[in-house]
């Protein structure tokens, strides 16, 4: 499990590098005014849907669904069951994009009201949504694909693909010259890319024999399952993306900028999760789902807890950086061309108030995943939900005040109310939450995200004293300072607090030791 996890880690890092690029590119080309805002709403909608019914629901209803048949009856009955689901999901997504492209107007007036008095970036919207929109179908079949391959020990070219939505925006970026506005640029941008990576998942897939053909779908035992859970996942997963929704919905009524202060700092703030996260979800799931379907609990217990510990292990540097350094790191990485200081100031603090709540949107999949793993979509839809709500209620009280900051704080502790319920409800189920050295590891690692911080605090404050303000690339050089700094003591406290033993059973060195399991 730990050697998918780096890979997928791995290759998703490389993804959010690339990623990182295409976001240097956006903010000098598009900067953060009334265009980047019209770019930022047709990017978000594809990618809300994507999120409901691609990556959540489906992944969640999907994986856990064919890896049991795929241990139980073998390959070609699972594969049966993923062609019968591609059809499906093609047919669901064709009426959906019709839909979506007929009712433009209607779909970005309901998401982004606060554009309705200034008609000329509402067009503007409009007309690049209708550009984005299809790439939920396209990225859709892509994770239908994805989720055969991930189920079948196959991560890596999965992983990868999402490095040529990076790719094809700053290509098109790049080449904004030959379009009517830079917003227009970035969209066909996403357009393209997501034709690209359906070809390279069914590339993959064909060449590993899971390659996919439509076929007729059949209410068999496998598809009344994956029914059973896909519409307590779409429920659960459209409640995240409620509180999204809701970010930008406020946001088109605060102040030009907003938007895309919100967008930059989630950018940062979206790298751990997405690195880290996603990563141990991705692979966390089949694993467990493999497990459970070969009765053998106790392992897939165990993989639950060491999951966790390195998903907590590897965002320390990540919430120590959001909470302690965010200036530096916004004006280090973004403000440069159209994206001014105070720009970078107002992205700093929103990316400050994301960090309050970062560590539980990077663990909160392990904790996720013994439910899905055992079919079980609907305490995790429960869970969402309330924080959901929770989360929504609290962004209408913090945005008089806070403005985008108080969107991102409300989203924080929404993470936090969802880990805390999903904690709540294993333990009344009777599903073990780790083991028993689990708490005493996280108990170190707190340790150590005290001292990470201390480390960035000091580092930042030497580099100021030192380097003087007339510095070609000042900000740049204060960064790199300051993350080596962090790093070296990251490496030292991990080897002094938690040694080789810890390091060995995180790495999957050690087999599950069923005897310490609480009962």
């Amino acid at each position: 499990m730990f050697r998918n996890i780096l890979s997928v880690g791995g290759l998703t890092l490389l993804s959010r590098l690339a990623g990182f690029v295409r976001d240097v590119v956006m903010a000098a080309v598009l900067g953060a005014g009334p265009v980047a805002d019209a770019f930022l709403i047709a990017f978000r909608l594809p990618n809300h849907f994507r999120a409901i019914f691609a990556e959540g629901a489906f992944n969640a209803a999907f994986v856990p669904t064919y890896a049991r048949l795929r241990e139980q009856d073998g390959v070609p009955v699972a594969r049966g069951f993923a062609d019968e689901i591609l059809t499906a999901m093609t047919l669901v997504h064709a009426v959906l994009l019709a839909l979506a492209l007929g009712f433009t107007p209607q779909f970005v007036g309901l998401l982004a009201p606060g554009l309705a008095d200034d008609p000329e970036r509402f067009g503007l919207a409009v007309t690049l949504t209708r550009i984005t929109f299809p790439y939920l179908a396209l990225i859709s079949v892509a994770t239908l694909v994805t989720g055969a391959l991930n189920a079948s020990d196959r991560f890596a070219v999965a992983a990868a693909a999402p490095i040529l939505l990076n790719i094809c925006m700053v290509s098109t970026l790049l080449a904004a010259a030959l379009f009517p506005t830079a917003g227009h640029a970035a969209a066909w941008g996403v357009l393209i890319s997501g034709v690209a990576q359906l070809f390279v998942v069914g590339l993959d897939a064909e060449r590993h024999g899971i390659g996919l053909r439509f076929a007729r779908p059949k209410l068999d035992p496998g598809t009344r399952q994956f029914l059973k859970a896909l519409g307590p996942a779409i429920i659960g997963s459209a409640g995240v993306q409620i509180a999204l929704f809701a970010d930008t919905i406020i946001a088109t009524f605060l102040p030009a900028g907003a938007l895309s202060a919100l967008y930059y700092a989630d950018r940062i703030n979206q790298l751990p999760i997405g690195v880290v996260g996603i990563a141990v979800g991705t692979v966390l799931l089949p694993e467990m789902s493999r497990r459970l379907a070969a009765k053998d609990d106790a392992g897939a217990a165990h993989s639950q807890a060491r999951a966790i510990e390195l998903a907590t292990l590897l965002a320390i540097p990540f919430v120590a950086a959001a909470l302690l350094v965010p200036d530096l790191t916004m004006r280090a990485l973004f403000a440069r061309g159209a994206f001014t200081a105070a720009d970078a100031a107002d992205a700093a603090a929103t990316l400050r108030a994301y960090g309050v709540g970062l560590l539980a949107f990077v663990v909160v999949r392990a904790f996720i995943a013994p439910f899905h793993a055992r079919g079980d979509t609907r305490t995790p839809m429960i869970a969402s939900l309330t924080a959901v709500a929770l989360n929504v209620a609290l962004k209408f009280a913090l945005m008089g005040t806070l403005a985008q900051v108080g969107l991102a704080l409300a989203t924080a502790v929404g993470g936090w109310i969802n880990v805390s319920l999903l904690v709540l409800f294993a333990i009344r189920r009777g599903y073990p939450v780790g083991d028993a050295a689990l708490g005493r590891h996280l108990a170190k690692l707190f340790v150590l995200l005290i001292l990470v911080g201390a480390a960035l605090v000091g580092a930042q404050a030497l580099a100021a004293a030192l380097l003087p303000p007339s510095l070609w690339a000042r900000e740049e050089i204060m960064l790199l300072l300051v993350v080596i700094a962090g790093a070296a003591v990251y490496g030292g406290g991990l080897f002094v607090l938690l040694g080789r033993s810890f390091l060995a059973g995180v790495m999957g060195r050690r087999g599950p030791r069923p005897d310490s399991m609480p009962r």
